[in-house]
């Protein structure tokens, strides 16, 4: 029993140095791991802070090479590609800056980016100055290879412009036209100067795309020719965007009118009442009582504004008045009118307020071709409602007549003040006599 106790104390003793053992062990083996842990996340934070640091330079030095471009000088722009010489635009713009060098800075710029249909349009422009045709011919041509975008079309319609190369030149214009830009008048100038026919350029590069349809209504419109936009308008109607197009159309059907083409303008009339783009009344005139603001377009009333002059239409009718320091002669209200030869009559109605006897306002019907003054009423006085009727007669040769209201200061008069206000007009066919 004795031996027994003893082997157990004994034993007891043992594990309990092991135990310590293995106590001391783990200790240790702890603090080497957190030492471990701490130096690693040391670490981790070091190469976190270095790499920041990187970033924070790389920012600062992209930043300071933009800054130092857009100051556009060649220093600057030397100094922008010492910070960042991968910049291509840099190497763009310092060509045109420095000419003697731009072969050499262009070729850079490709370098950096073959794909930069800029840089070969400006090699080309270089070459051809040189009179290396083939070159240029050759860079043109790369640019287009690399940018099926309007510029390289554009510039390859302009060099073989500039060759002469006339068969070349339809055929860029009309690749370039299928994807216009915001702004192709450049482009539709050449085609003009090469051949002032809309119709032959209708036919060599038009589209029917809405975007090319408006650029190229408008070039004809600062060109006078009403007749070629037309046509033109009539497609683009088809697109039905009024929002977009109505004020075009107005200025087309202004020039045809100013053309004295009756039958494109009235046409063209009809085409935009039928499409509701706009609104019309099926009297002669147009808006015959003055009850809307009238629409920018002479088949609807100008009622052009004078120091000392004021027109306002409203549900009453158009209301005028007169200070005393309106000019002498001026127009009061006008509209084109549309009449087949025969006999009218022009029905309406008015009143005036403090206005004296021999007002010399007048309605009147003029030829809108060769201003001649087909009728004329009495002047305008009436201190209560008055409805007057002026007779006349359309010639032949004339479809297309302004009805004018007017006033002209009669001789030995002094200029009128008060108010006009006129309630309705209407022109009525008469029977042949």
């Amino acid at each position: 029993m004795s031996y027994i106790r003893t082997l157990s104390n004994a034993l007891s003793y043992d594990y309990s140095l092991l135990f310590d053992g293995c106590s001391i062990v783990l200790s240790f083996g702890w603090t080497v791991m957190t030492l471990l842990h701490r130096s690693a996340a040391i670490t981790l934070r070091i190469v976190v802070a270095v790499a920041c640091c990187l970033g924070i330079w790389s920012s600062w030095k992209l930043a300071r090479a933009d800054h130092l471009f857009h100051e556009d000088t060649e220093a600057s722009i030397h100094s922008a590609i010492a910070l960042a010489p991968d910049g291509w635009k840099y190497y763009m713009r310092l060509a045109q800056l420095d000419p003697k060098h731009s072969q050499d800075l262009l070729a850079t710029a490709l370098r950096l980016d073959r794909y930069n249909a800029e840089a070969n349009i400006e090699m080309g422009l270089q070459y051809e100055s040189q009179g290396d045709y083939v070159k240029a011919e050759h860079s043109f041509l790369e640019a287009y290879a690399v940018d099926h975008t309007y510029l390289p079309r554009w510039s390859l319609a302009s060099y073989y412009f500039r060759r002469d190369n006339i068969p070349a030149f339809w055929t860029w214009a009309r690749s370039a036209a299928a994807m216009p830009s915001n702004e192709i008048g450049a482009l539709l100038e050449l085609c003009w100067r090469v051949s002032p026919d809309p119709e032959q350029i209708t036919s060599m590069i038009a589209n029917d795309k809405p975007e090319f349809l408006r650029q190229y209504i408008d070039f004809l419109q600062s060109k006078n020719r009403a007749d070629a936009a037309a046509v033109l308008a009539s497609q683009l109607i088809r697109y039905d965007n009024p929002a977009a197009d109505r004020s075009r159309m107005l200025s087309v059907i202004n020039g045809l009118v100013t053309a004295n083409d009756a039958d494109a303008a009235i046409s063209l009339w009809h085409l935009l009442i039928e499409r509701h783009w706009v609104f019309a009344d099926d009297t002669t005139p147009n808006n015959a009582d003055f009850a809307r603001a009238p629409l920018p377009v002479s088949f609807d009333w100008l009622l052009p504004e004078y120091s000392g002059m004021y027109s306002l239409p409203g549900p009453m009718g158009l209301e005028t008045d007169f200070s005393g320091n309106e000019p002498e002669s001026c127009i009061i209200a006008e509209q084109t009118i549309v009449l087949t030869p025969g006999n009218y009559a022009l029905d309406y109605s008015y009143q005036t307020s403090d206005i004296s006897p021999d007002t010399g306002i007048q309605w009147q019907i003029v030829d809108a071709k060769s201003n001649a003054i087909l009728a004329s009423s009495p002047d305008l006085f009436s201190n209560a409602l008055k409805h007057a009727v002026l007779m006349f007669s359309t010639p032949q040769g004339a479809p297309l007549l302004s009805l004018r209201l007017i006033y002209r200061r009669t001789p030995e008069t002094s200029r009128i003040s008060g108010t006009l206000l006129v309630r309705s007009t209407r022109i009525h066919a008469q029977p042949s006599s």
